[in-house]
């Protein structure tokens, strides 16, 4: 089966002509008679869509290690600064993707706006990356932090063996593949549940650092900005820092086909999530600082848990579990935003069929969710994955910046375009100019790193000419694509053998308990 690539013809807001609202394809191109289209259900309510943004921005790295920001600055004061900033930027970014989302209801999130305003090629590049090396090596980061987090109460007088973390982390890893196959509804309570684990354990550091500032502990605030002085070469990773630490609030706009009413949700569950993590950032940041200097912080491997053992005893064992929930919770939500890109990608024709298909009964992407696990395996299993995301962050926030320099584009080139909800076109401009400028900077600064990632996002290019443009690709090629799809085929049409229908029914009981 040869698959050409997809020319978006979106002009007001609506899908795309062809099966572009998930059914799932019948054999013969025919559906049979009484059987309901298979699409993914709008499930995803204002609640759902706050906890996917705010459960998917607060990861590990708030708790563990702020330091990245105060390293690069060289001072307190503009620590603080660079967080606040870093918090309006990306409620600049938020709002700009709320105007995306709301005109083009699609879902898929960067790689849909792309698709639509530079066509094919970039659109794909940018998919190319994410599935192969950016998704897999950021969900294998997560996870170990899970991992070394969910164990360290059981080793407090010992070093936790590197072992012992991955196969942890592995059967995490497995559990959020195995949750997102099997009901979106659940995937979706767990994160409302994992959200307020997060929210709760930002109160716990807050609320003492308050009342450390009522009794007058603010010695570490004095001469805030005083100290070893920021370069302009250390700010650009100061503001990497800090915009990876909000990084998660356009991941509602990757199930936009889900969301219930998306032309209010999406841009009220936006606005909300970012106020709420903004505050939450600083006043995190300002109650370490009543109780750690800067020179401590920045020899502190765990910040949060120095803070909890000063101000709160015994209850400081408490931490690393909600670090671990606060991981678990990023995981989910991320592998439940990103398999719908691969589902989209898949449904452009820009990657293999299968990633398009439906579960007929849970009505969820189960190809796209599973390719992840496989991939992500291999990740955490393999070398430095923080070297992979060093090399790659410039790619994020380019084709970021890219998709809302698209928005400036699309209000000039289709200005009669249904727009619900429009924000004034100065916040696109300066948040496209904000990541265009960071990755600039970052090539001049780490020319290394960023330009391995740039030699790596650019075989995206040779292979978008080899598996979409090319016609004549070998038979044995075709012959093992139709074997493959005719066995997802039938898992998702409820015809498996024997053992996997076993298997499904007793999934299917555990999940309806």
């Amino acid at each position: 089966m040869v698959r050409k690539p997809v020319v978006s013809t979106i002009s007001s807001g609506g899908y795309l002509q062809g099966n572009v609202n998930g059914k799932l394809p019948s054999l013969g191109g025919k559906e049979p008679p009484g059987q309901e289209k298979v699409v993914l259900k709008k499930k995803i309510t204002l609640v759902r869509g706050i906890s996917i943004i705010i459960g998917t921005i607060i990861g590990a790295g708030i708790f563990i290690s702020p330091k990245g920001v105060l390293q690069n600055t060289g001072s307190v004061g503009m620590s603080l600064v660079i967080w606040t900033v870093c918090g309006v930027l990306s409620l600049f970014g938020a709002l700009s993707y709320a105007e995306l989302g709301t005109s083009i209801k699609k879902s898929g999130g960067h790689y849909t706006y792309i698709l639509e305003v530079f066509g094919p090629l970039p659109a794909f590049v940018r998919v190319w990356v994410e599935l192969l090396i950016i998704r897999p090596a950021a969900t294998a980061v997560i996870s170990l932090a899970f991992g070394r987090y969910i164990l360290e109460p059981f080793f407090i007088q010992c070093e936790i063996p590197e072992l012992a973390i991955k196969l942890i982390t592995a059967v995490g890893i497995t559990v959020v593949m195995v949750l997102n196959s099997m009901s979106v509804s659940w995937s979706a309570r767990i994160q409302i549940f994992l959200t307020f684990c997060k929210l709760t354990a930002i109160l716990i550091i807050i609320v003492p650092g308050v009342m450390q500032l009522i009794k007058g502990q603010t010695q570490h605030f004095k001469d805030a900005f005083s100290g070893r002085g920021a370069n302009i070469m250390g700010l650009p990773l100061a503001f990497y820092y800090g915009m990876y630490a909000y990084a998660g609030w356009f991941y509602l706009n990757f199930v936009t086909e889900e969301v219930e009413n998306p032309e209010k949700t999406i841009p009220l569950a936006i606005c909300i999530s970012m106020a709420i993590v903004t505050i939450g950032y600083v006043l995190t940041n300002v109650a370490y600082f009543t109780t750690i200097s800067a020179e401590e912080l920045l020899l502190s491997n765990a910040v949060a848990v120095t803070f909890s053992e000063r101000l709160l005893g015994n209850f400081s064992l408490a931490v690393p579990i909600f670090v671990a929930l606060s991981c678990f919770g990023s995981m989910n939500g991320g592998v439940f935003a990103v398999s719908r890109l691969f589902y989209v990608a898949s449904r452009e024709g820009q990657l293999p069929e299968i990633l398009s298909m439906i579960h007929v009964r849970k009505h969820t992407p189960l190809p796209a969710v599973i390719v992840l696990h496989p991939l992500t395996m291999i990740m955490l299993f393999s070398g430095d994955l923080y070297s992979l995301l060093n090399f790659l962050s410039f790619a994020r926030w380019l084709f970021i910046g890219l998709a809302v320099a698209g928005l400036i584009y699309l209000r000039y080139k289709r200005p009669d375009m249904h727009r619900p909800f429009k924000v004034p076109l100065f916040i696109p401009a300066l948040f496209s100019f904000t990541c265009l400028f960071m990755v600039a900077l970052s090539l001049y600064s780490d020319p290394f790193s960023t330009g391995i990632g740039f030699i790596i996002t650019l075989t995206g290019v040779p292979a978008y000419y080899l598996f979409i443009i090319w016609d004549k690709k070998p038979k044995w090629f075709r012959r093992l694509s139709g074997k493959t799809f005719t066995q997802f085929w039938d898992l998702l049409r409820d015809r498996p053998s024997k053992k996997l229908r076993e298997i499904s029914d007793i999934s299917d009981r555990i999940v309806n308990k």
